[in-house]
């Protein structure tokens, strides 16, 4: 499984934003942001030219590093968007929400997406009674997600379950039983990523 292995701290610094990419550290003073508001790199306190180019791109990066998905599977997610009925962008951040690894996160029962993807690829969850440990797996209306039986993770799940201030109106969670169900897809508006997603569309249709 291909994965981004890059200083997490610096992709959020890069972005000027929390894109909450360590879990509980980033609610701390440790945070990269906190510390260093700026760039990284030797000219990250010069002045940069902000070309309607740079601010596409920086929009598009921003998205994939806060999904956690790398250049050539967020291009596929943009392209099947783009065929779906609709507005593309909102289709696009339909697609990536309804990602497992995401879907654990808004539920609480992760701290961070490398974290979910973690728990998932180890086969701690199961979707309808089965076991899934495909990140990107796209989950549906009516799905139920539990974790599995008498697994070694319970303590880590459960204590992540305390940094959740708010279950998303799409998601129905149950913290105490370790499950959830998906209620149905998510809207735009209840979709809180810091994404200005025709940005993304405006940078791919060129």
């Amino acid at each position: 499984m291909a994965r981004d292995t890059s200083p997490q701290c610096k992709q959020c610094r890069r972005e000027g934003i929390k894109l909450f990419l360590k879990g509980e550290r980033c609610l701390t003073d440790k945070c990269g942001v906190e510390r260093r508001a700026y760039p990284p790199g030797d000219h990250g306190r010069g002045r940069q030219k902000q070309s309607e180019y740079r601010v596409q791109l920086r929009e598009k990066q921003k998205a994939r590093r806060y999904y956690g998905v790398l250049e050539k599977q967020f291009r596929l997610y943009y392209d099947k968007a783009s065929r779906t009925d609709g507005i593309t962008g909102e289709n696009l951040l339909t697609l990536l929400e309804r990602r497992f690894d995401n879907v654990l996160v808004r539920l609480g029962f992760a701290a961070s997406r490398r974290q979910a993807r973690q728990l998932i690829r180890h086969g701690h969850w199961t979707i309808n009674g089965r076991r899934v440990d495909i990140p990107s797996y796209q989950v549906r209306e009516n799905d139920v997600i539990a974790v599995k039986a008498e697994t070694a993770a319970e303590q880590i799940i459960r204590d992540a379950t305390e940094l959740t201030a708010a279950i998303p109106a799409w998601l129905q969670a149950d913290h105490d039983a370790l499950t959830a169900k998906v209620l149905r897809k998510p809207e735009r508006r209840e979709i809180t990523a810091p994404v200005q997603e025709q940005l993304i569309v405006e940078l791919y249709s060129k």
